[in-house]
């Protein structure tokens, strides 16, 4: 599962997996109780999203929010 680190990744990360489910903008729209015209700004633009709404479309599409401590990188290299 990628890692989000720009809010720009949710968009497409929940756009992508609205698509792959066959979920129209306006049917996951209307399960979030918002417009069509609203989840296409959502999905091109979620640095507006709120965490509530974060949340509903996330459970709607099969995902969880999890939020865990960093993992510190892995030295791969010889120096």
């Amino acid at each position: 599962m990628p890692r989000l680190i720009t809010a720009h990744q949710a968009g497409q990360i929940l756009s992508a997996r609205r698509k792959a489910m066959g979920l129209s903008q306006a049917a996951a729209a209307a399960n979030l109780g918002i417009s069509q015209n609203r989840l296409s700004e959502l999905e091109a633009d979620p640095a507006r999203l709120t965490l509530d709404r974060l949340l509903s479309l996330a459970s709607q599409l099969g995902f969880e929010v999890v939020l865990q401590e960093k993992t510190p990188p892995t030295d791969t290299g010889e120096w």
